[in-house]
């Protein structure tokens, strides 16, 4: 479901349309987060374009790309930053990472779960990450022609209730982009105005997408699975009879 790197370069950097999404995330992103001084920053899926804020004063800033995606060299000009990696094995260390970006990497990805491992991975125990998908209600979601229509909306429930599962706290949730997905000129002179009067609407009822701040849980909550199941293997034929050999026997006469 990954929409290909050069499609994304080519909204977020070459159109009128990508280049505003670019600058209202962006906006939203460094409300969050002003400075990441001497931090470890990652950005995974394709989050270049909220990542240069922080080039200059961030220890490390690294843009993780999926393979089914494929790379770029970011940032143009500059030593390149961008590494291309497997969905599920991340090249980074364990528990290395202060802040993490996810943006195009959670929605477009077909082994969700498994990138959510990776992410509770690779974040320090006082780490925060930002996810931000597409929100379900809105426009963006529907209008063919954006990355936001290409991937998997979601609802502000289903997005807390999958990061919780994986063991992270939800902190601070906002939306963004209430400019409708069109770009003829009339839009374009309304973006900014339309934008500000959205950000007075309550949060998650509207926006092109949701942000979702959240903090790692340590330690991390035990959930049930298949391991508590198979520590009792016998208890899977608890209340069913055993077979008389007598009567089997019988029964293959």
């Amino acid at each position: 479901m990954h929409l290909d790197v050069r499609e994304l370069r080519a909204f977020y950097y070459r159109s009128f349309l990508g280049r505003s999404v670019q600058a209202t995330i962006r906006e939203q992103v460094l409300r969050l987060w002003p400075q990441a001084r001497h931090e470890a920053v990652l950005g995974y899926g394709f989050a270049a374009p909220l990542l240069r804020p922080y080039l200059s004063s961030a220890r490390r800033v690294t843009a993780l790309m999926p393979a089914r995606q494929g790379v770029m060299h970011w940032p143009p000009g500059l030593p390149n930053c961008s590494v291309l990696c497997e969905e599920t094995r991340w090249p980074v260390e364990t528990g290395s990472i202060d802040k993490l970006l996810v943006l195009h990497g959670l929605d477009t990805s077909e082994h969700a779960a498994a990138v959510l491992e990776e992410c509770y991975r690779v974040l320090a125990p006082a780490g925060r990450a930002i996810f931000i998908v597409p929100n379900r209600a809105s426009l963006w979601a529907r209008r063919e022609g954006t990355p936001f229509s290409f991937a998997r909306p979601y609802t502000a429930g289903q997005l807390e209730s999958r990061l919780k599962w994986h063991g992270f706290l939800p902190e601070y949730h906002v939306t963004a982009l209430y400019q409708p997905p069109w770009s003829g000129p009339f839009w374009r002179r309304m973006s900014g105005p339309i934008e500000r009067i959205g950000q007075t609407i309550p949060a998650w009822r509207g926006g092109g997408v949701l942000i979702l701040e959240v903090s790692k849980q340590v330690p991390r909550p035990r959930r049930p699975g298949l391991g508590q199941i198979i520590s009792r293997p016998l208890g899977l034929l608890e209340g069913i009879k055993a077979a008389d050999p007598i009567s089997a026997q019988s029964g293959n006469l």
